[in-house]
């Protein structure tokens, strides 16, 4: 089977660690230092559940409560991954007003979407309960899990997560695997 083609936006407040969990999933190297993006486009590509997906992920600037949603970001978009860091309640707010702005842009309901909780290496300064963010992420229907592009740690587990809720939108459940446990 050929690759199927999946855009992705990285999208969040700025300095979560949007640029950071693109460049881990991508090359597999942390990148300390902070340059405000502007827009980067990344590609790779993934197996999940035996089907290859060659991911062009963009790596949105920063938005912030006042920043229009940028219109090419609903278009032609299978899936979203919003960020906020576990260290700051602002960047968690915003990710809120990101998502209905998103919602209101497409004029949908539902759309597919990983909420991430990124930084979980700084959990002394943590400042956003994991409880909290799963319970957005319920509200929305979204998938969610705590990152830390530091370590490492979750960060291929957005992008399969998501893949499968695309999937799952686009009504072709991943198989499952056909292995017998006994």
């Amino acid at each position: 089977m050929p690759p199927k083609e999946r855009n992705i936006a990285m999208m969040g407040y700025r300095s979560v660690g949007k640029s950071s969990l693109s460049i881990q999933f991508v090359e597999g190297q942390f990148v300390d230092s902070y340059d405000p993006t502007i827009e980067n486009t990344f590609t790779k590509i993934t197996r999940v559940n035996s089907q290859d997906y060659n991911i062009k992920l963009v790596d949105t600037a920063g938005q912030d409560e006042y920043s229009i949603f940028p219109v090419q970001y609903s278009m032609d978009f299978h899936g979203y991954v919003l960020v906020y860091s576990i260290t700051s309640q602002k960047s968690f707010e915003v990710i809120k007003i990101i998502y209905e702005k998103l919602l209101d842009v497409m004029g949908k309901k539902y759309v597919p979407v990983v909420l991430v909780g990124n930084k979980t290496d700084l959990h002394q300064e943590r400042t956003v309960s994991t409880e909290e963010g799963k319970k957005l992420a319920d509200c929305w229907r979204a998938a969610f899990l705590e990152t830390s592009a530091k370590q490492n740690e979750s960060v291929g587990d957005i992008f399969h997560q998501l893949l499968m809720l695309i999937e799952n939108e686009n009504g072709n459940p991943p198989e499952k695997s056909s292995c017998i446990v006994s």
